[in-house]
């Protein structure tokens, strides 16, 4: 018989018994033949991870497009996934489950804690559209990813596109295909970026209420921080971090949430509302949609895949557990503090101490978290502007050598610097947040991908499809003119009012 184990050994030990667990309750067909080592959060020059790494090259399309097409049936690696680079290498396969947790780790992120905040404008109905946004996300990803096939002759699917700009191209056309994915794409990584300097200011005026620094400089400080992400080659390192931040993250919301049911016994269940406040609504709805937005990396993701007829399945279950933990964290959150309810919800809790802690870990995430935007926005920026004449109008970022020119580390830094200006000029968080969900979240997940594929399979879509696409644009428009607008108004109203402290 073997001995006791140690404590740390028997942690771990029962870890990987509730990871066995958790494999054997899953569906058969989202199980792969060999366990394979996770990868997690990996991008840049790195193989590995596929979050923020769908940066698209200057036409979208990777190299070696000439190689001969892909079936959907085939297990195909990748090479490096900067620049929208698919080409094949075994080693950069994913199984299901890493894909799974890159999807996950998109619609799961930092900015879940602004949801009870949505549930406290949007009542019912805010906590039904985190449901509801969750299946059309989800649909328009696999959508979205059929249209990068195409029928042969011999009745296979074969994949003849390789990017959301690639297929873009095909509709919109060559000249402004890729221009207007790539511009809708730029802002909204430069805006996720602005978001994590407001959360880190939003987050360090709540642990330091009374304290002589307010949130604006706050989040200078955390932009001083953030001026080397100038400097980054790629991510490796950061990446690495960044997962432990996140694994540290998702046991925070695990704790708020015990926290909140604690309390259980003075929830506030009245509070939650079935009227709609028809100002503050659609800025929720925006919150929603910004928070399930993952398309733009989806088609390198399902390329990468090593068995790419589990995409599916893969993104069944990612979205259905993104909706429920989100509905419950919402709902729950927002029945412990009621009008309380604060942007950020860790800000709510009452021990100084427990919110200060638990405040600096989501700011060292948050600041930890700021590079893979960062750096997938400057990767566009100098694709399309500097890759040299006769390419682009100005001349390349790089030296002979490699090496960035002094120039170009100019240009990067003042990308950050760009940002942190950006963080101070609005340092409206939820709002913010509702605005880009209006804006670009509603084009990339919602109008895009549905008219894509009605274009793109005109001819051979059932009648209830066609009619499902067109609900779902008539959503997104809806969605986008009343969020966008209300944000504005909620903007301007604001600013009159000044900021809270």
């Amino acid at each position: 018989m073997p001995g006791r184990l140690p404590p740390a050994s028997g942690l771990v030990y029962a870890a990987s018994l509730v990871w066995e667990a958790a494999k054997g309750a899953a569906p058969t067909s989202c199980l792969g033949a060999a366990d394979e080592k996770l990868n997690f959060a990996k991008t840049g020059r790195e193989k590995g991870d596929m979050e923020m790494t769908a940066v698209g090259g200057a036409e979208g399309d990777p190299p070696g497009e000439g190689a001969p097409p892909l079936q959907r049936e085939a297990s195909v690696g990748s090479v490096s996934t900067m620049a929208g680079g698919e080409g094949g290498g075994e080693n950069d396969a994913i199984t299901e489950w890493q894909a799974g947790w890159n999807v996950t780790n998109a619609i799961q992120g930092m900015f879940i804690v602004s949801l009870p905040y949505a549930v406290l404008h949007g009542g019912y109905w805010a906590i039904v559209a985190m449901v509801g946004i969750a299946y059309i996300c989800c649909y328009t990803g696999k959508i979205l990813v059929d249209c990068l096939y195409e029928m042969n002759d011999e009745g296979q699917l074969i994949r003849v596109r390789h990017s959301y700009k690639g297929i873009a191209r095909e509709v919109f056309g060559q000249k402004w295909g890729g221009k207007i994915v790539t511009t809708a794409q730029l802002i909204e990584l430069l805006m996720t970026c602005i978001l994590y300097v407001v959360l880190c200011g939003d987050l360090m005026i709540g642990s330091f209420p009374t304290g002589p620094i307010d949130a604006r400089s706050w989040m200078m400080v955390c932009g001083i921080v953030l001026i080397p992400c100038g400097f980054l080659k790629n991510l490796h390192h950061v990446s690495t971090l960044s997962f432990w931040c996140m694994v540290a993250h998702i046991a925070i919301n695990i704790i708020i949430l015990a926290y909140c049911v604690g309390c259980a016994a003075s929830w506030k269940w009245s509070a939650v509302m079935f009227r709609i406040d028809f100002i503050e609504f659609p800025i929720a709805l925006g919150i929603i949609v910004f928070s399930y937005t993952s398309h733009i990396f989806l088609p390198t993701l399902e390329y990468n895949m090593v068995d790419k007829s589990k995409f599916t399945c893969m993104l069944n279950w990612s979205h259905v557990t993104a909706a429920i933990f989100k509905a419950l964290f919402g709902w729950v959150g927002f029945l412990t503090w009621a009008a309380d309810t604060e942007e950020v919800i860790t800000n709510n809790l009452p021990n100084p101490t427990f919110k200060g802690f638990v405040n600096i870990i989501l700011v060292v995430k948050a600041l930890l978290s700021y590079p893979l935007p960062y750096y997938a926005a400057v990767e566009i920026i100098e694709v399309t502007f500097f890759r040299g004449r006769p390419k682009t109008t100005f001349p390349s970022v790089w030296a002979l050598d490699g090496e960035l020119k002094v120039w170009a580390l100019f240009v990067r830094v003042l990308v950050v610097v760009f940002t942190i200006l950006m963080a101070i000029s609005i340092p409206h968080f939820a709002i913010l947040m509702g605005l880009i969900g209006s804006f670009t979240g509603t084009m990339l997940s919602f109008i895009w991908p549905c008219y894509f594929h009605l274009k793109l399979k005109a001819g051979k879509l059932e009648w209830g499809d066609i009619v499902y696409d067109y609900f779902v644009i008539f959503l997104g428009f809806l969605f986008g003119i009343i969020g966008i607008t209300t944000s504005f108004y909620s903007l301007i109203k604001a600013f009159q009012i000044g900021l809270p402290f």
